[in-house]
């Protein structure tokens, strides 16, 4: 199965295997916001749109499959699609239970040294494909090294307690927008896909949307 095709069974579907675990959530209903194509759900929270870029936000559980399939399929196919017009960027919201937050908080370590993004790619291998769980000191020097960083910096960085603030805070911004499942996704900040909304042709649809009202604002 080629990983897009994966990705398109999956959000077609919609499981229900990374959902937060609450009581009485009452799915929204997506809906076309004027002015723009597709399904979304347009929040009551400031643009940081810019003319000509579209910031992407995923909240993302590392432990979550589609999550990993996200990553997988979808960032690559943005990066395609839209190259450097969509600016791709992941808030660590744990939702599955019994998971230490060691992958999140060396996520937000490696954002605060540059390294963002490759690590989550190796922490998403890592979990995924390699099928461990628990970043011990050895696995986290041998994750560090392999993303092009210092293990002294950065093992003191995460011990300052700074990436689990960091961590604190993407979770509260993703309570206050009422992130129900993951990934669940936030266009120039106010511009919300989650559930059926996130599939391939509907997220195109909409970033195409916003780039192109650009031009009639």
């Amino acid at each position: 199965m080629k990983p897009r095709a994966g990705w398109v069974r999956w959000i077609v579907r919609v499981t229900a295997a990374c959902v937060v675990g609450l009581v009485g959530i009452t799915p929204v209903t997506m809906a076309a916001s004027a002015g723009l194509k597709g399904k979304f759900e347009e929040l009551k929270e400031p643009s940081t749109h810019q003319p000509g870029k579209v910031k992407l936000t995923e909240f993302a559980d590392f432990y979550c499959p589609h999550c990993h399939m996200f990553e997988q399929s979808a960032v690559p196919m943005l990066d395609k699609e839209f190259g450097s017009k969509v600016d791709v960027t992941m808030v660590g919201f744990p939702i599955i239970p019994g998971k230490l937050p060691t992958a999140f908080e060396m996520y937000e370590q490696a954002k605060m040294m540059g390294k963002g993004n490759e690590m989550k790619r190796v922490l998403f291998r890592t979990i995924h494909k390699d099928r461990t769980e628990i970043l011990d000191r050895l696995i986290r020097e041998s994750l560090i090294k392999e993303v092009g960083l210092d293990v002294a910096k950065f093992e003191a960085g995460l011990a300052s307690g700074k990436p689990a603030q960091a961590l604190e805070e993407g979770k509260k911004w993703g309570q206050r927008v009422k992130v129900q499942s993951t990934p669940t996704v936030l266009l120039d900040g106010n511009i919300k896909l989650e559930a059926e909304a996130l599939n391939p042709e509907n997220l195109k649809t909409v970033i195409h949307s916003i780039l192109s009202s650009d031009g009639k604002r």
